[in-house]
């Protein structure tokens, strides 16, 4: 059992568990910790079943035999406090985690760095991120330079997703009507898995797309590669780019329409989309301008 059990654990990617990132690095911290705190319990209770049932066993007749045995006060104290000092551990590890790992949490104090801002839309069955500083967008493809926090606004032009990169960590929804914030580092250069984790129909199992940290002269390279694109990206094309599609190929968008996030989110919305500066629901043209006065 433990050699089968083995063999199949030996082809599962242990990404969660080799970070790349500071919010990867803290998560698998705090799943390490929590699962050594469980241990203290599951570890003695495995042995003592073994000792207890060696022990009592029927040959051995020099096993105390107690038949009227009812209570004990020290074992109702083990039992009792052990346990419930773990789940305060936990209970103080999880408060302060919540806060320290929001995800919503800007990470500018972690980098000193100005950071990036990138728009992800799940569609049916690919992702697509938009650049708005940039102006440029791309499918099933995404870029950073290391060591610089990026910004994600999230939504859905379909059904509920959920985004995740596994080793830059915290997965988070992705729903239409609806935009959801993250924001992530990678302290090291490398080429990421990302992922879907929400089961979204047929073409689930290829949603799928490739995080790049590279370094600030690479970006700025990439940047130039995607801008270089013929194809563009506006409210007359992108229904072809949401259209149902499996195993959909990295696509570059020289071109962006600067509103499409936002016209994505605010077509579930009567017209409204989420403001920037204080998460309040404004029609679109009111969106407009406090972000005008944000760049002022």
């Amino acid at each position: 059992m433990c050699l089968s059990s083995a063999a199949l654990l030996a082809g599962c990617d242990w990404d969660t568990l080799n970070p790349k990132g500071v919010i990867g690095a803290q998560e698998k911290s705090l799943i390490l910790t929590s699962t050594y705190a469980m241990l203290l319990v599951v570890i003695p209770v495995c042995i003592l079943t073994l000792v207890f049932a060696w022990h009592y066993r029927q040959s051995n007749t020099s096993a105390e035999y107690l038949p009227k045995w009812s209570h004990s006060n020290k074992i109702e104290v083990i039992i009792w406090a052990v346990p419930s000092l773990i789940i305060l551990f936990l209970a103080v590890l999880t408060y302060q985690t919540c806060h320290s790992l929001d995800p919503y949490k800007p990470l500018e104090a972690e980098a000193n760095v100005k950071p990036i801002h990138v728009e992800v839309v799940a569609l049916d069955w690919k992702w697509l991120f938009i650049y708005p500083d940039e102006g440029i967008a791309t499918v099933n493809q995404m870029a950073m330079p290391v060591n610089t926090p990026v910004d994600f606004r999230i939504t859905s032009d379909s059904v509920m997703n959920s985004f995740f990169i596994p080793q830059l960590g915290t997965m988070i929804y992705a729903m239409a009507g609806m935009q959801t914030q993250l924001h992530l580092i990678a302290n090291e250069a490398g080429d990421f898995q990302g992922e879907s984790s929400n089961f979204s129909g047929r073409g689930f199992s290829d949603m799928r797309f490739r995080a790049l940290a590279m370094p600030a002269d690479q970006y700025s390279a990439w940047v130039e590669k995607v801008k270089a694109s013929s194809e563009q990206l506006d409210s007359a094309s992108y229904p072809k780019l949401a259209a149902p599609s499996e195993a959909n190929p990295v696509e570059y968008f020289s071109h962006v329409d600067a509103t499409l996030f936002d016209d994505i989110v605010a077509k579930y919305n009567n017209g409204m989309v989420m403001d920037k500066s204080t998460g309040k629901m404004l029609h679109m043209q009111q969106s407009a301008m406090s972000d005008m006065n944000m760049k002022e």
